[in-house]
C-alpha cells in the first residue's frame, strides 16, 4: 500500500479526537496532534487536550510536548511532523493526523507559502498601533487590505492579525494572494475527511465545552498563567478572555459568554478554511467509522 496521511479536520468540539482514535485503532497505527495550542503542557483545561483514556487508546504525538516559554511555529512544527512521519511510515502504511488549525494541517500536507521578507519597521509600527489604539483598529484594518483572509484568521490573535497586516503593507497585496501557492512534492499521499454538523449543534456543542471547562478549572489554570498573558501561546481564546476579568474589566459570567461567543467566531472561521479545499471528504460528525469504512478503504 502507499503510504498515506490520512487527516481528519473540521471545527472545534466537533469529535475529531474520537473519530481519529477510531481512525487509529482500525488501522493500527498512530495520531499525530496538528492542534496548535495542545503542544503547550501549561495549557492542559483551555485547549480540550485528549484525556487520559483517550490518550491510552491510540498513541497521540505533538500533544503537550513543548513549553509556552519555548518558540514554537508552524515552520518547526512542519519539520518535525515530516520527520515524525518519516519514521512512522518505516512500520506503518497508513498515520493519522488530527486537528482544527488549518495552516497547521496544511502545512504538512502541502507545505508552507514563500513570502516576501518584510521590512521589520512595519511591525514595529503595528505593534505600536495595537498599544496605543488596541486590536479592534487593527481588525478593520485588515478587513479592508484583506477581507478574505479576515474571514478565516483568527482575530483574536494579535501576532496573526499584525502578520498579515504587515504583508498587505509590505508587498501592496492581501496577504491572501500568497496562500495556497504550489504544493511541494510529499514522500506520501494524503487524504483528508472533514467532519460536519449543522451550525447550531456545533455551537451547542460548544457552549457544553466551555462550561465543562469552567467545571474542570479553566479560571484557575488562567490565573496561574495570568502572568505570562503576553506570550504568544497565550493570545488564544478561553485565556484572553479571563485575563480581563482577572483585570477587574467585567464580571466572570460576562467572561464565560465572551468565551463561548469568540470560540464560535473562532468555528465559523475554521469552517470557511477547510469548505475551501476541494478534495475534503465531508462527513457528518456522527457518522459511525463501519458505514464509510468500505469507501474510505476505496479511496486509500
Amino acid at each position: 500500500m502507499e503510504k498515506t496521511l490520512l487527516s481528519v479536520v473540521g471545527p472545534t468540539a466537533i469529535g475529531k479526537t474520537k473519530f481519529a482514535i477510531e481512525l487509529a485503532q482500525h488501522y493500527d497505527t498512530e495520531i499525530i496532534s496538528a492542534d496548535s495550542r495542545q503542544f503547550y503542557k501549561e495549557m492542559e483545561i483551555g485547549t480540550a487536550v485528549p484525556d487520559a483514556v483517550e490518550l491510552g487508546l491510540a498513541k497521540h504525538h505533538f500533544i503537550q510536548h513543548k513549553s509556552i516559554f519555548e518558540p514554537y511555529s508552524v515552520g518547526d512544527f512542519e519539520r518535525d511532523a515530516l520527520e515524525l512521519l518519516k519514521y512512522l511510515f518505516k512500520k506503518k502504511d497508513i498515520v493519522i493526523m488530527v486537528g482544527g488549525s488549518g495552516l497547521y494541517v496544511n502545512s504538512v500536507k502541502n507545505g508552507l507559502d514563500n513570502f516576501p521578507k518584510i521590512d521589520s519597521e512595519i511591525r514595529e509600527r503595528l505593534n505600536e498601533k495595537l498599544k496605543s489604539e488596541g486590536l479592534t483598529v487593527l481588525q478593520e484594518e485588515l478587513k479592508q487590505k484583506d477581507l478574505a483572509y479576515h474571514k478565516i484568521v483568527d482575530l483574536n490573535n494579535p501576532h496573526r492579525v499584525i502578520r498579515a497586516l504587515e504583508v498587505c503593507i509590505g508587498t501592496g497585496k492581501p496577504y491572501s494572494s500568497f496562500l495556497s501557492q504550489k504544493r511541494k512534492n510529499r514522500e506520501f499521499r494524503t487524504f483528508t475527511i472533514g467532519l460536519e454538523a449543522d451550525r447550531k449543534l456545533v455551537y451547542h456543542r460548544i457552549e457544553k465545552r466551555v462550561d465543562k471547562m469552567i467545571e474542570k478549572g479553566l479560571v484557575e489554570e488562567s490565573k496561574n498563567l495570568e502572568k505570562y498573558k503576553e506570550l504568544n501561546a497565550l493570545q488564544t481564546v478561553g485565556y484572553k478572555e479571563l485575563f480581563s476579568y482577572f483585570e477587574g474589566n467585567h464580571s466572570l459570567d460576562f467572561a464565560i459568554s465572551e468565551i463561548k461567543k469568540n470560540t464560535r467566531r473562532f468555528a465559523k472561521r475554521q469552517i470557511t478554511w477547510f469548505k475551501k479545499d476541494k478534495d475534503i471528504f465531508w462527513i457528518s460528525h456522527d457518522t459511525p467509522l463501519k458505514t464509510i469504512l468500505p469507501q474510505l478503504n476505496q479511496k486509500l
